[in-house]
């Protein structure tokens, strides 16, 4: 999720995109990050030993313009995934073609909660070949009751051989059937903008997706005739399949 391409060089504009957790919260994030990785290497052979149900999938993909958290990442791109799952346990992972090499995420989560009242406590890592953007480690917070749901996600970017960079990300979804729309936004060292209004529906065996995405001018990386950064929108559409194994 290459947040800081659309921000120029670190330092230009480094305030805009993803969070100002100085250096006395980054001690409380990589605990959390480690605090959510302990707790499904504690719940998995407990799964386990339990005989949860347990189920594997893959998938694979492809859309017009691969757009993340209302940011360009690239064109025509092709991705592929893996998810597992084991009672409240799910790890996975997945890859994006973003031009320069590949984007791999890794997460895993533990969920909780019943049919009115869901949610979840997990992490994701976004790695890359290349040199397309470098490494993001995040916690992540998710809960959800009927058609509305909320995540917040908090991490750190490494930022080559700059300083390491502090972010927050939050957002809140509606949905009813296959329609959604999103509201979402960065903060701390980076900050900006979004919101997104899509439909999915499955037709012939395939999972089929048309996506609004309005971005804000710090998340666009767009710009006007005089040179100043301006808003964008742009529609995405989707092509997908879900193979169960």
């Amino acid at each position: 999720m290459s947040l800081m391409r659309t921000q120029g060089p670190v330092g230009v504009r480094v305030g805009t995109v993803v969070g100002r957790a100085r250096a006395r919260r980054r001690g409380q994030q990589l605990g959390t990050l480690g605090i959510a990785a302990i707790a499904l290497a504690l719940l998995a052979p407990v799964t386990a030993e339990a005989q949860v149900e347990t189920s594997v999938s893959a998938n694979a993909g492809w859309v017009s313009q691969y757009y993340y958290r209302g940011i360009f990442q690239e064109k025509s791109s092709a991705s592929a995934g893996l998810d597992l799952s084991a009672g409240p346990v799910s790890v996975g992972t997945w890859l994006a073609d973003v031009g320069d090499g590949a984007e791999i995420d890794l997460f895993g989560s533990v969920g909780f909660g019943g049919d009115n009242f869901n949610g979840s406590v997990g992490f994701t890592g976004y790695l890359y070949t290349g040199e397309f953007d470098d490494t993001y480690l995040e916690a992540n917070i998710n809960v959800g009751g009927g058609p509305v749901s909320y995540e917040f996600s908090f991490g750190q970017y490494e930022n080559f051989t700059g300083p390491t960079l502090n972010y927050w990300f939050t957002g809140v979804t509606i949905s009813q059937g296959g329609l959604y729309g999103t509201v979402a936004g960065f903060g701390s060292d980076f900050s900006g903008n979004y919101g997104e209004v899509g439909y999915g529906f499955a037709a012939a065996e395939l999972d089929f997706s048309i996506v609004g995405i309005l971005s804000d001018a710090e998340l666009s990386g767009l710009f006007d005739s005089a040179g100043l950064p301006t808003p964008g929108l742009t529609l995405v559409f989707g092509i997908g399949k879900t193979f169960e194994f």
